[in-house]
């Protein structure tokens, strides 16, 4: 009786290690946790495809851009059929606002998003960085298509 004793001890002491150590790593990790530097703004902008301002949207491989909206305006790009990604123009490899333009598509890829002011590069594609001082991915915004001319892109 006495080894099962042990036993039974033994297997609670390692539960409590166990949830001590889980507790403080997800304590520290918390810490790590910070806000995206591009500004949060909440819109909702319908866009009509078949205005030649978004004509290159209605093929797939297809970008525009959208003034007005999100921080430094708004880039949509259409990856296939029925799916659409935007993201922010605003750099996250950005310090500040002293970049007085937005991310620019690169002249020989356009699938690369530039940053003018601090050369980093993202992708087009899925926003994640490609190379540059950031460890962040561009801001996203949802987008809603329902096969018609109208393009909804917003964040809530």
């Amino acid at each position: 009786m006495s080894y099962l004793c042990k036993t039974i001890y033994t297997v609670k002491m390692k539960v409590k290690i166990i949830l001590i150590l889980t507790i403080t790593l997800l304590l520290f990790a918390c810490n790590k946790n910070k806000q995206h530097p591009v500004p949060y703004f909440t819109f909702d902008s319908n866009i009509n495809l078949s205005l030649p301002a978004y004509n290159s949207l209605q093929g797939v491989g297809g970008w525009a851009y959208i003034p007005g909206v999100g921080s430094k305006g708004v880039v949509v790009y259409r990856q296939s059929v029925n799916t659409f990604v935007a993201f922010d123009r605003h750099s996250p490899a950005e310090d500040g606002f002293d970049c007085e333009t937005g991310l620019v598509t690169d002249e020989d890829n356009f699938l690369i998003l530039t940053d003018p002011c601090s050369n980093a590069r993202f992708s087009l594609y899925d926003g994640s960085p490609i190379d540059g001082d950031t460890e962040w991915g561009l801001r996203s915004y949802l987008t809603q298509y329902n096969g018609g001319d109208i393009l909804r892109v917003y964040n809530p």
